[in-house]
């Protein structure tokens, strides 16, 4: 059985895509994860990757941190340790750690995240084209492209874009990345 983060989600996503009018098919269309694979993330039967919540909030317009949020506990201003929330991709080990959860009161949202070496994650789309990012690798390499664009990245390195096409994230074969991620 899935943990109570992962019901609250297959839960939310259920609840988001009937409040949207739209059927499995639809989503499926829209987003590109199949039909199959939308129902079992909905029944709790598996847990998402980041590939596929990525390509669910692109088709919602919404980003993921948002997504996330909206299964979350109630914001708090301190956010000690033990209380943020991490999400772990199964398919690729990628966790993603919410340092300071977003809020209807604040603009940005910190998050930090570690991609195991040699893995990728490929975002089709943007959840919310426009976001402005600054990504600050503290430790590892990685090899962010955005928009077509690739940018190697080294341990002390800060990448500052706005979203608005894919972006592709890829770790060596013998180095993984632990990163800060600030979304304004």
């Amino acid at each position: 059985m899935l943990d109570t983060l992962s019901n609250r989600l297959a839960l939310h996503l259920s609840e988001l895509r009937h409040s949207r009018g739209m059927s499995l098919d639809q989503l499926a269309q829209a987003s590109g994860v199949s039909r199959a694979t939308l129902s079992r993330m909905e029944k709790a039967e598996v847990s998402p990757t980041a590939e596929n919540l990525g390509r669910l909030c692109a088709a919602y317009g919404l980003p993921m941190s948002r997504l996330l949020m909206m299964v979350e506990d109630s914001f708090d201003p301190k956010m000690p340790f033990e209380r943020q929330v991490e999400w772990r991709d199964p398919e690729t080990g990628f966790t993603r750690r919410s340092v300071s959860p977003p809020s209807a009161g604040l603009s940005g949202e910190v998050l930090e995240c570690h991609l195991p070496r040699g893995s990728t994650i490929t975002y089709d789309a943007p959840p919310r084209p426009g976001q402005e990012h600054h990504l600050i690798l503290l430790d590892g390499a990685l090899k962010l492209t955005v928009d077509g664009t690739a940018h190697a990245l080294n341990a002390g390195d800060c990448l500052r874009y706005h979203l608005s096409g894919a972006t592709r994230f890829e770790t060596e074969p013998s180095r993984g990345a632990r990163y800060i991620l600030v979304l304004i």
